[in-house]
C-alpha cells in the first residue's frame, strides 16, 4: 500500500512540476508549483523524514505565497477582471484542493503505518524531528544561535541597503516622541466670549 501511494506521489510531483512551466498564466503555475511540494513533502513523510516534510511546506510553500503576494503588488493587475474571472478557476482549485486532501490523507496513512521500524533516532527520540531537536539544542546550539544572528544581520542589512528617504514621505521622528514634553502635547486657546476656537 505504501509503494502504491509512493507512486502516486511521485506521478502527481512530476506533472504538477511539468505544468509549472508548461502553464501559460502565472496564477495557475504558482498553484501547481505549491501542488508541487506538498506531493514532495508527502514523499517525505513516506519515508519517514517528517521534519524536511515541514520545512519543505512551512518555508517554500509560505516563500511561494509572499513571492505570489509580492508579484501582484508589483504587476499592473486589473482586479476587476481578475474577480470576474474567479468563477472560470473554481473546478481548476477544487481539483487540486482534492488532491491535496488526498495526498495528507495518504501521508497521514502511509507515513504512520509504513515505517516503525525504519527510523533509528541515536538520541533516543521517537521521531527525527525530536532527535534533531535534541542535538541541535544540545551539541550545536552555539552554532545555531550563531547562524540565527548571522540571519539577523542579513535582514537588518537588506532593510538599510533598501530604505530610500524621500522628502514628500512623512516618517517618523523617534527622538523628537522621545524628548516630548508633556506641555509640547497641547496647546491651550483663550477664546473670547462668542468668538469660538
Amino acid at each position: 500500500m505504501a509503494l502504491i501511494a509512493f507512486y502516486l506521489m511521485a506521478a502527481v510531483t512530476l506533472v504538477s512540476a511539468l505544468m509549472v512551466i508548461m502553464a501559460r498564466n502565472p496564477v495557475h503555475s504558482v498553484l501547481w508549483l505549491i501542488l508541487t511540494f506538498f506531493s514532495a513533502a508527502g514523499l517525505f513523510v513516506l519515508i519517514g523524514a517528517e521534519f524536511i516534510a515541514m520545512l519543505l511546506v512551512v518555508v517554500y510553500v509560505g516563500a511561494v505565497a509572499v513571492l505570489f503576494l509580492f508579484v501582484v503588488m508589483m504587476l499592473d493587475v486589473d482586479f476587476v477582471e481578475l474577480k470576474d474571472g474567479t468563477l472560470r478557476y473554481w473546478p481548476f482549485a477544487m481539483l487540486v484542493g482534492i488532491v491535496f486532501a488526498a495526498e495528507i490523507f495518504m501521508a497521514s496513512v502511509m507515513g504512520v503505518h509504513s515505517r516503525p521500524d525504519a527510523f533509528d533516532a541515536a538520541p533516543g527520540a521517537d521521531t527525527n524531528a525530536e532527535a534533531i531537536g535534541q542535538v541541535m539544542y544540545t551539541e550545536y546550539l552555539l552554532l545555531f544561535q550563531l547562524a540565527g544572528i548571522v540571519l539577523l544581520i542579513a535582514m537588518i542589512g537588506a532593510i538599510v541597503l533598501t530604505l530610500r528617504h524621500r522628502p514628500e514621505v512623512k516618517r517618523q521622528n523617534i527622538a523628537k516622541q522621545t524628548s516630548r514634553r508633556r506641555g509640547d502635547a497641547y496647546e491651550l486657546k483663550d477664546p473670547k466670549p462668542g468668538q469660538g476656537i
